[in-house]
């Protein structure tokens, strides 16, 4: 049996749609093209292998006029995690900070399971 998400990794490849691909550990598996340009990057590359709540990555903020960062424990509840940690259906909003650009994107995730397991999550994203 192919493992889940090395064929989600394999279809983002070649994906039009900003969409990335975590484990079960938060390390980012694969993104497109487009989501790595997205969260301010040129290539997929430089996202993947990467713990997906490293601020360098992507650096969350809060929705707030300052943008502060935002808080360790609403990190957690993004979509790509929380579609981790409650194996279901997970949409939301995000802010991201790329160099000095903010934006707003709508997120959904599935989980990826194996055999059962949550092994991972499918992120995509829109820019609001």
């Amino acid at each position: 049996m192919t493992d889940p998400l090395e064929r989600w990794a394999a279809s983002l490849a070649k994906a039009e749609e900003s969409g990335l691909v975590i484990d079960a550990a938060g390390i980012i598996v694969a993104a497109s093209k487009p989501c790595a340009r997205l969260f301010g990057l040129s290539q997929p590359a430089e996202l993947t292998g990467r713990y997906m709540l490293d601020p360098e990555v992507v650096y969350l903020i809060d929705f707030t006029a300052a943008g502060n960062e935002l808080g360790e424990s609403e990190r957690e509840k993004i979509p790509p995690l929380l579609a981790l940690t409650s194996g279901r259906l997970a949409r939301g909003l995000m802010r991201v900070r790329t160099g000095s650009d903010n934006r707003t994107l709508d997120s959904i995730a599935t989980p990826v399971r194996q055999d059962g397991e949550v092994v991972g999550s499918l992120s995509f994203f829109a820019v609001v």
